[in-house]
């Protein structure tokens, strides 16, 4: 049987649309949030006229935050991870504001879910093996880069690992059945790449729906892979 993961970067007010579409199929994702960059209400997306542009968007796109007051309702079916408290990133912060705000983030939605959150995502995908070493003796269980690879069970360590393709991947339906040999198919993005546009939105809702059905898949939590990685072992030596 192979495991199917799935994870969501940064929060966003997309994530609820996705999450309505997995609740549907019953469905698990890991959301990679960072709170400090939300507030207490939801911001909602919107689009720029090209005069208007003074901020980060995606192509015009601006694609608000999930409100700090509906995190449980949104994500508390899920697993959420630390993506930092304002998606610091390793290399552009000295390593000691990176870890701090790493933990600043899970120590925030440990306290909000009210259950242990081991779960990282390396904003931008930057990470260095100090950095591994910072977080896997913090208690962290993983790190997700954003590389590709072909078989996510021959992962070395856990703190760098790596999933099987991006969800809007063109050969994804390809990859995901040559991941039957391996046992694992493990893709990400981020929800607000769908934009406001039903196309993309139905291919997700049908790539969700398949999965689902398929008798040869069952989904799990990324965290259920680390166990499955060959280097699993890893993580408790850098703990020694």
């Amino acid at each position: 049987m192979m495991k199917v993961a799935q994870c969501w970067d940064d929060g966003t007010a997309t994530d609820a649309r996705v999450v309505e579409i997995l609740r549907k199929y019953k469905a698990k994702a890991t959301f990679n949030l960072c709170p400090g960059v939300m507030e207490e209400k939801r911001i909602v997306p919107f689009w720029n006229s090209f005069s208007e542009e003074k901020s980060w968007s995606n192509k015009g796109f601006h694609c608000g935050r999930i409100g700090i007051n509906e995190l449980i309702d949104v994500y508390g079916d899920f697993q959420v991870a630390s993506h930092c408290w304002k998606h610091e990133s390793v290399g552009r912060e000295a390593n000691e504001v990176f870890f701090q705000a790493a933990m600043d983030a899970r120590k925030f939605l440990e306290d909000i879910f009210q259950r242990e959150c081991r779960g990282f995502a390396w904003p931008n995908g930057a990470h260095s093996p100090e950095t591994e070493r910072m977080l896997s003796n913090a208690g962290f269980r993983y790190g997700r880069t954003v590389e590709n690879v072909n078989d996510v069970t021959l992962c070395d360590d856990p703190m760098h690992l790596a999933p099987t393709c991006h969800f809007m991947d063109g050969n994804f339906l390809q990859k995901y059945q040559d991941a039957k040999k391996t046992g694992v198919f493990y893709f990400w993005g981020h929800t607000y790449e769908m934009f406001e546009y039903d196309m993309f939105w139905k291919r997700y809702e049908e790539m969700i729906k398949f999965i689902t059905e398929d008798t040869e898949a069952e989904w799990v939590d990324v965290i259920d892979l680390v166990p499955l990685c060959k280097g699993a072992g890893n993580i408790s030596k850098k703990n020694i």
